[in-house]
């Protein structure tokens, strides 16, 4: 038995290391100008779609909301900082700032009546306000409708996305191990419960679909001065679909999953692109093993951690599994 524990592999410890090690690769190419455009693209829309999984993460896993209008927020973002770029001339941090804080803005006016339901009732309103958003962009005359909004200033750099996704991603960890994160896990686990011990279920809700949509919206910004052209239908339905897929196969409630399925979903479809027209039937496919299989997701609630690396260096790993 003492033979087996020894033999036990620190696997979170592995993949935290891989994923480390990856990273600094990843960037030594970036300085050093030898990745391609093409790759660099790409990298430009993991991370910018790893912003959207984790935020939604915060909605739907964190509180155990059920939100469909995630799209809808992104495309808020995206027009608002795009028209201030285009005419005001604003700094594009400026713009994204706004960009967030036009969604955050408009989540807690639509999260304050509608978080009110629950379930299934929640889902269809949420999706009602991300299609009546792209509608509403679709007509108006500022927005160029259908035709989209050209010209716009094309400031976004892998490095601001990198940034932005690592700064969401900390606030997502910090605020998991504050007051507020642990009253928003008590809402997922049993509101009734948490509201009868004195936290405020409405305030809190409306907090973490106002904090989902902020970050959604300076993704938008970001995905609009990285294309340099945004349409009503570059947050669809569908896209709201798309960043939901990535919170369910990564696991609702963890950061560490939704980035690890955000970047396996976003790069998968580049890798298959003559089969590029078969993306969501692959999607389908793939959430339809995870459920069969794997019900809590890639990595279910767990994280992986620093300290599990310093495990391995240090043995730690064999003594817990010792213990």
């Amino acid at each position: 038995m003492a033979q087996q524990s020894k033999e036990k592999i620190n696997w979170d410890g592995y993949l935290t290391l891989a994923g480390a090690i990856l990273l600094v690769l990843v960037n030594v190419l970036l300085i050093s100008g030898k990745m391609p455009a093409y790759y660099r693209g790409i990298l430009g829309f993991v991370g910018i779609n790893i912003i959207l999984a984790v935020s939604l993460n915060l909605i739907n896993g964190i509180t155990g909301q059920f939100s469909l209008g995630h799209a809808g927020f992104m495309a808020i973002g995206a027009y608002v900082s795009a028209l201030i770029s285009i005419h005001l001339k604003w700094p594009l941090y400026l713009a994204l700032i706004c960009g967030g804080l036009a969604a955050a803005f408009l989540g807690i006016v639509i999260g304050l009546p509608t978080l009110r339901l629950k379930g299934d009732y929640l889902a269809i309103a949420t999706l009602g306000m991300g299609e009546i958003i792209r509608v509403v962009l679709l007509n108006l005359d500022i927005t160029k409708g259908a035709r989209g909004l050209t010209g716009i200033p094309r400031t976004t750099s892998i490095y601001l996305v990198e940034l932005v996704a690592f700064i969401t991603i900390i606030f997502m960890v910090n605020l998991m191990r504050s007051t507020h994160g642990r009253a928003l896990l008590s809402i997922r686990e049993d509101e009734i419960a948490a509201e009868a011990m004195g936290i405020n279920v409405t305030y809190y809700k409306v907090f973490a679909f106002a904090a989902g949509a902020f970050f959604a919206g300076v993704a938008g910004g970001l995905f609009a001065h990285l294309m340099g052209y945004i349409a009503p239908k570059n947050f669809d339905f569908m896209r709201s679909i798309e960043i939901l897929v990535m919170v369910v196969l990564g696991g609702l409630g963890s950061i560490t999953g939704s980035v690890i399925a955000t970047i396996v979903l976003t790069i998968l479809p580049e890798a298959l692109r003559g089969f590029a027209e078969y993306r969501m039937v692959l999607y389908s496919a793939l959430l339809i093993v995870i459920m069969l299989f794997r019900p809590q997701g890639l990595m279910g609630t767990r994280e992986l951690q620093i300290e599990e690396v310093r495990k391995i260096f240090s043995g730690g790993g064999d003594k817990d599994a010792r213990d």
